[in-house]
């Protein structure tokens, strides 16, 4: 089951890094169903997995975080047993599980008071943060005009701008990715998820950081929302994913060179703020 489900993130290329971190700490549940010959064993086999779950997917930070947690907390608490271990393990799974989904909550939470100084956004890619951020701020009465870059060759713009169509209050706005500096003049702020943040570069679909380079030139701020489990200032090198050329060009490539980078790396300098479950931190805090 583990194998399959390392298999299955590597291939969530449209998901949210918060979906591939609880998928991959469920998996771990299928431990709790073997035989082991003793603990070592156990502890053994529940790291081994866990590294091929992150593995299966370098470029989510919360994925690495989430795993390094629950391996941490099993063998941290010394079990004698392997019934003591895997309970730890099921304890350490739901309390991961629990905290990625508050994490969300809260990071769109603290969001609110850049959204009640903001009537016209822009946003690039799929986040589910932002999502949830903006059904809150319409909740309260909040309404916007929300510009969405289609975030090419996967078009994860679109599946955005469905979602937000379905919120009272939001006009969205499709827009081609290279139309983002034509909509900033229109903004008030730029609000994207994120994929990581490491030191001083955060890591996000391709395409983020034209668009925060954009707008620091036009004086729009940007901030970035998500869980704090996917800032670090180490233990974690992000590998960026390099997908199928066919996601830009389905023709045979005659004479040329066809790269298909999934993010890119954006200076933390450029952002106006981080927004996470821990609270709302300007660039300098950083």
């Amino acid at each position: 089951m583990i194998d399959e489900t390392a298999g299955e993130i590597a291939e969530m290329q449209t998901h949210s890094s918060s979906v591939v971190a609880v998928k991959a700490a469920n998996a771990l549940t299928e431990l709790l169903d073997r035989e082991f010959p003793s603990v070592g064993e156990y502890l053994r086999t529940l790291d081994q997995n866990s590294s091929a779950l992150r593995r299966a997917n370098p470029s989510h930070a919360s994925l690495h975080t989430t795993q390094h947690r629950i391996v941490d907390q099993v063998k941290g608490a010394d079990p004698t047993s392997i019934d003591e271990a895997k309970a730890e393990t099921q304890s350490a799974i739901e309390s991961v599980v629990s905290d990625v989904e508050m994490a969300k909550k809260e990071a769109a939470d603290n969001a609110q008071s850049l959204l009640a100084e903001s009537n016209t956004i822009l946003t690039h890619d799929y986040s589910t943060t932002v999502l949830t951020a903006l059904e809150q701020a319409t909740e309260a009465g909040e309404e916007f005009t929300v510009y969405v870059t289609e975030a090419r060759p996967r078009f994860l713009g679109r599946k955005m701008a469905r979602q937000l169509a379905a919120i009272d209050g939001v006009e969205p706005r499709l827009i081609v990715d290279s139309a983002g500096g034509q909509a900033l003049s229109s903004c008030d702020h730029v609000l994207v998820g994120m994929s990581a943040i490491v030191d001083d570069t955060l890591y996000n679909r391709v395409g983020t950081y034209p668009l925060a380079a954009t707008a620091a030139d036009a004086n729009v701020p940007m901030s970035v929302l998500g869980s704090s489990a996917k800032v670090t200032d180490g233990g974690f090198s992000f590998i960026n994913d390099y997908r199928s050329t066919t996601e830009v060009m389905r023709e045979p490539a005659d004479e040329f060179t066809i790269e298909n980078p999934a993010y890119d790396a954006t200076p933390v300098r450029l952002l106006e703020s981080v927004v996470t479950d821990e609270g709302v931190r300007n660039v300098g805090e950083l």
